[in-house]
């Protein structure tokens, strides 16, 4: 039987638990959190809808009990606070890493070879202290902040082109954040074409531009950070893990020498399959590509610094 667990039943986290029971991508998934009744609430009303939609996986909703999670093959960590007026960068970081340290060492205890895909933000620095602090092989801790940069990018594209999103390939690599994602315009294609063939250089550089802004720029029309893309992007990538599907998906893993960076978790594609990260591909990047993958991983050590900063590694 093939079980996964979200931690955190916010918007991203019950979206995302949402997506694996209608699309029965696990037999079982649990939905834990902090706050009582929450996860309950949400999973009884999910579960009512199973005769509706036809899904016949059990949803199962818990507030902090991680015994339920046990045996999990996948777990995803969403859990963490947005950043508040006047919250430091620092203490931002300073929460979520006592956050989503306490929360893994937590899963672990009950599922020692689950593979960990997390979400919570500072999605590459969180990542990158999961890697460092729970023992856990390379393997098997999956930042997923790549799949959505590279759905909202496609998204652009679709737009632009006026046609079927699913026609349009692109990949966006590098760190998760506004100005450190790198959405790969010369990659990308139309039914195997490139884009260039139907976009001017301009166009195109609208559409990097507004896809590096496209968490913000729903920040400014909902209120508040978006959830349905990112809920569907973690339920995205752990269907490829669960079925073992070996898509290429770009997603924030620890890099060994890879595109000439150590001791990082940054955005890259790599295949994914039933054992997490089953091979890092390395794509060839111009001269300007590379400049700006350098710049984005000098960034994301920046932030990774405020771990040490705050005693959480």
């Amino acid at each position: 039987m093939s079980k996964v667990t979200v931690v955190g039943a916010g918007n991203v986290g019950a979206t995302c638990a949402n997506v694996l029971a209608f699309n029965e991508v696990a037999d079982q998934v649990v939905m834990l959190d902090v706050k009582e009744g929450v996860s309950e609430g949400k999973a009884m009303d999910m579960m009512q809808c199973a005769q509706l939609l036809g899904f016949d996986t059990n949803l199962v909703g818990c507030t902090n009990d991680y015994a339920q999670t046990a045996d999990s093959d996948v777990v995803v960590i969403t859990s963490g606070i947005p950043r508040k007026p006047g919250m430091t960068r620092e203490e931002l970081i300073g929460v979520n890493a006592g956050i989503v340290k306490s929360v893994a060492e937590n899963l672990l205890k009950y599922s020692p070879n689950a593979i960990i895909v997390v979400v919570s933000n500072p999605m590459d620095t969180m990542t990158y202290l999961a890697l460092k602090s729970l023992g856990v092989p390379k393997n098997r801790i999956i930042g997923m902040g790549g799949a959505l940069d590279s759905s909202r990018f496609k998204y652009f594209l679709s737009q632009e082109l006026g046609c079927n999103a699913n026609e349009v390939e692109g990949m966006v690599i590098g760190g998760h954040g506004d100005t450190t994602m790198i959405p790969l315009t010369r990659y990308a294609t139309y039914k195997g074409m490139p884009v260039s063939n139907f976009l001017s250089a301009d166009k195109l550089q609208e559409i990097s531009a507004a896809t590096m802004v496209g968490g913000a720029t729903l920040t400014k029309l909902l209120g508040t950070s978006a959830w349905y893309a990112p809920g569907a992007a973690s339920a995205f990538v752990v269907e490829s893990i669960l079925h073992d599907q070996k898509k290429m998906v770009p997603c924030s893993v620890s890099l060994e020498g890879e595109y000439g960076q150590q001791d990082i978790c940054i955005g890259v594609p790599v295949i994914l399959g039933k054992n997490g990260i089953e091979k890092i591909v390395e794509i060839e990047l111009n001269d300007e590509e590379r400049a700006l993958f350098e710049a984005s991983a000098k960034a994301v050590r920046a932030t990774n610094a405020a771990l040490t900063e705050v005693g959480a590694l």
